[in-house]
């Protein structure tokens, strides 16, 4: 689907969807859960939770709405009643398809070491380019059998167990999902499982996600000197069930938009409470760009908007909050001066390669960017907005961000595969129109 956005003023209020992160982790988590059942509130309903969903199906869990619907007739947030597996996962009986969701691939891959049998895993063709090899080595180290059937580290996987816990090292520079699937499969082992990091570990909040997420379950995880632990023989269960928090991933799209476009009218963004998302760093990188920001913890509301004299370029370290690559990109490229997005080289191994597809689609709307191995930067002062259109390369980040973009270009902006977005926020573009952008879609 293209997108065509034209040049706006935004003002209102929009509520910000539930964490795709945290709805992955407790569909996960309940999954591993009693078999009476577990309510996930609050959960994002996406193509790619859809996909952990039914992962938690084919290893003889359910994942159902409150009225019973199957989660893929559904399609707003709402409460989901999980049906576990108490910890012991069975053989598939079929391959799991994860779809484009890297997150289910890696946390899946964990699941299915425990399994007394092999399970395949695969997905689309952006899925089957991304790297798995650090976990599969380990699962090894742990027992299990892991296998890229084409032997390169990536989709379709071959995985078997088994395990039983133990000690695995693995790099921590690749992905931190990685640990996050030792970390949630390794609470069911018998003996535990420890994690040595060698390298310094990017993106460590989602950790502290996986944490805060197997604390509420009932599960003791936690930092090492050299890495993260988990003792084995324990049992999840959240009690009364569990509440998603709002998604700071997706609220910094709306952020963005009020600080380019909100010029008469705040944009409030609620649904905005603490937690431990690494994304929340949106909130200080805008402010440090001068925008007027003014965020109420208790009540969960952001109220930002533009000043008067426009944003100014920042430095910003990437290595923790990779999702903030193209929206900071995006706001770099309306801003003065110079934007670096430094520390970002593990960006390039997502649903693309977010380094590269920002600079080249920012560059075909006007911007002037320079691209190094670890290092985007923006040139606000050389840069000058005209619509056109924009490839979103089949990547939700990309088509909001550069949807966003279209914002303050001139004219009129194209994004194509404007249907992504349904991977972490679908509505996006209603959302978007209910602020009062100008926002048309075609097939």
């Amino acid at each position: 689907m293209d997108v065509h956005v034209s040049q706006s003023t935004v003002g209102g209020r929009a509520s910000a969807p539930p964490s795709k992160s945290y709805t992955h982790r407790a569909i996960l988590a309940a999954g591993y859960g009693p078999t009476e059942g577990t309510a996930v509130r609050d959960a994002l309903v996406s193509a790619d939770t859809r996909a952990t969903a039914r992962a938690v199906d084919a290893f003889g869990g359910a994942v159902t709405g409150a009225d019973g619907a199957s989660m893929a007739d559904l399609d707003s947030p709402g409460t989901l009643d999980v049906e576990g597996f108490d910890g012991r996962p069975g053989v598939p009986d079929d391959v799991i398809d994860c779809g484009n969701s890297g997150t289910t691939t890696r946390l899946v891959t964990g699941c299915a070491a425990l399994a007394d049998g092999l399970t395949v895993l695969t997905g689309d063709a952006s899925l089957r380019s991304r790297p798995h090899g650090p976990l599969l080595d380990a699962i090894e180290q742990l027992g299990g059998r892991a296998e890229s059937t084409r032997d390169n580290g990536q989709a379709p996987l071959v995985i078997g167990g088994p395990i039983r816990g133990g000690t695995a090292s693995i790099p921590g520079d690749v992905s931190s999902q990685f640990v996050t699937a030792l970390l949630m499969a390794g609470a069911v082992t018998d003996e535990g499982i420890e994690i040595d990091l060698e390298t310094e570990l990017k993106s460590a909040p989602y950790v502290d996600v996986t944490i805060e997420v197997l604390d509420a379950f009932g599960v003791d995880a936690r930092r090492t000197d050299g890495g993260f632990a988990v003792a084995g023989d324990q049992r999840y269960d959240a009690g009364d069930g569990y509440d998603v928090p709002g998604d700071f991933s997706s609220i910094s799209y709306l952020l963005a938009a009020g600080a380019l476009a909100a010029e008469t009218e705040p944009v409030v963004v609620t649904g905005a409470r603490p937690s431990a998302q690494g994304d929340v760093a949106i909130v200080d990188v805008v402010r440090r760009m001068g925008a007027d920001v003014d965020w109420d913890r208790k009540a969960g509301e952001l109220t930002v908007s533009r000043p008067s004299d426009g944003l100014s370029g920042v430095e910003v370290d990437v290595g923790d909050t990779p999702d903030l690559l193209p929206t900071i990109a995006t706001l770099g490229a309306a801003a003065a001066g110079d934007t670096r997005i430094v520390n970002c080289e593990h960006v390039r191994y997502k649903e693309t390669d977010r380094v590269s597809a920002m600079a080249e689609e920012l560059s075909t709307l006007g911007a002037s960017v320079t691209e190094e191995p670890d290092v985007l930067t923006v040139h606000g002062d050389d840069s000058e907005l005209v619509g056109a259109r924009v490839e979103g390369r089949k990547d939700h980040r990309i088509v909001m961000a550069l949807s966003i973009a279209g914002l303050v270009a001139e004219g009129t902006t194209t994004v194509t595969d404007g249907e992504d977005v349904d991977v972490s926020f679908p509505g996006f573009f209603d959302v978007l129109a209910s602020l009062g952008a100008d926002v048309t879609g075609d097939e």
